[in-house]
């Protein structure tokens, strides 16, 4: 059902409430939200009138601007506002013929926005008429998506996991289960608007639907308010996540748990968690795709006369590899099924001694000698 605009969408800035530019992308339009209202919640503000007063602007703003059919809308409302500023009769401010207003032609402004938006009717006499179910504007929202980070051990990455995190959130209230009410208690419907969640407000040549200001749009009035959340539904608490994290997961790989992130508000789905990983080093080990990596250093006699050499792998059983004679620096040996989930690719390095004993000197200079042949001779210099 389409979003019908409000006269508070002509009066109120919603990015300022928010503290964003108009241009924000809807993910900086949740994060500031979320960050307004970890610090305005009443259960961190108890008896601050002030801080609840904000954070109901703070959720009346993100109900609008973080709903994209709403913010589009509410975006289209702001760009009309200079030519709805007008009221009076005719030859008056506003009114046909007066000077300083702009003469709409409509009954009223829904016939305005109507046309804009597509939608039939709306006016005095029109199809809905005022009060027409298409004047709801509250209506089930789906909760923000949270993000949160975590450090893997890399043998965890490579292998994968069940763990358990703990973030600090809003959550549906765990006395009320969302209601707002006491236990043994529930809503009622609000005797002002009769369930509807708005009231109609004549404003001379123009008619506005506003959220009830009995029951702030919900349609129903709590009158025994949960102790816990104070009739919010939400409340901010420390809570426990089960996540599965997959074999060969990456650094900055996110985990996506549906349904775990904010709660809904008015009846509507929870949002998404998205686990943000980070894998720690490993003094050893790298990854390559799903291949580990590790270099293994041989002695030059290795290299030359070849050798059997032992390599680790991260399940802590060592292999052993045949170094054939003559193999260069950089030679990749591929173990296949050693790496985890994938294979173990281990690179020799031959490695040269910053010191020399006598004797290995006297060796060295051996070979240099029975040497002749210049590995540069093809270099023409």
């Amino acid at each position: 059902m389409a979003a019908e605009p409000q006269k508070e969408w002509f009066e109120k800035n919603y990015y300022k409430t928010l503290g964003v530019n108009e241009k924000a992308s809807a993910k900086d339009i949740t994060k500031a939200y979320r960050k307004l209202a970890r610090e305005l919640h009443p259960d961190k503000n108890p008896g601050d009138t002030a801080a609840e007063s904000r954070f109901k602007e703070v959720s009346a703003a993100y109900d609008v601007i973080g709903d994209e059919e709403k913010r589009t809308r509410y975006d289209e409302v702001r760009r009309l506002g200079p030519m709805t500023g007008g009221r009076g009769g005719p030859g008056g401010p506003g009114g046909p013929g007066g000077a300083g207003g702009f003469n709409v032609g409509f009954d009223d402004i829904g016939d305005l926005l109507g046309g804009l938006f597509n939608r039939g009717g709306g006016g005095r006499g029109g199809r809905g008429g005022r009060g027409g179910p298409q004047q709801q504007q509250t209506r089930a929202q789906e909760g923000a998506d949270l993000e949160a980070d975590l450090t893997l051990d890399f043998d965890d990455a490579v292998n994968g996991l069940e763990t358990t995190i703990t973030l600090t959130s809003e959550a549906t209230c765990h006395t009320c289960s969302g209601s707002g009410s006491n236990p043994g208690s529930k809503p009622e419907t609000c005797k002002v608007c009769k369930g509807k969640g708005v009231q109609d407000e004549d404003q001379g040549l123009f008619s506005f639907s506003r959220p009830c200001t009995s029951c702030s749009g919900r349609g129903s009035v709590i009158t025994d308010p949960c102790t816990t959340c104070r009739g919010i539904g939400v409340e901010v608490r420390p809570r426990d996540v089960k996540v599965r994290i997959p074999a060969g997961v990456k650094t900055g790989q996110k985990i996506r748990l549906k349904g775990r992130g904010g709660p809904g508000r008015l009846g509507g789905p929870p949002g998404d968690l998205f686990v943000r990983v980070n894998v720690a080093d490993h003094p050893l080990f790298a990854r390559s795709g799903a291949d580990l990596t590790i270099d293994v250093p041989i002695t030059f006699a290795e290299a030359a006369l070849g050798a059997n050499v032992k390599v680790p792998t991260l399940d802590g059983e060592p292999v052993t590899i045949r170094i054939p004679a003559g193999t260069a620096t950089g030679k990749t040996f591929r173990l296949r099924g050693k790496g985890g989930s994938g294979d173990l690719l281990a690179t020799v390095v031959v490695t040269v001694p910053d010191e020399l004993s006598d004797e290995q000197r006297q060796a060295i200079e051996a070979l240099a000698e029975a040497t002749p042949d210049s590995p540069r001779a093809h270099l023409g210099v």
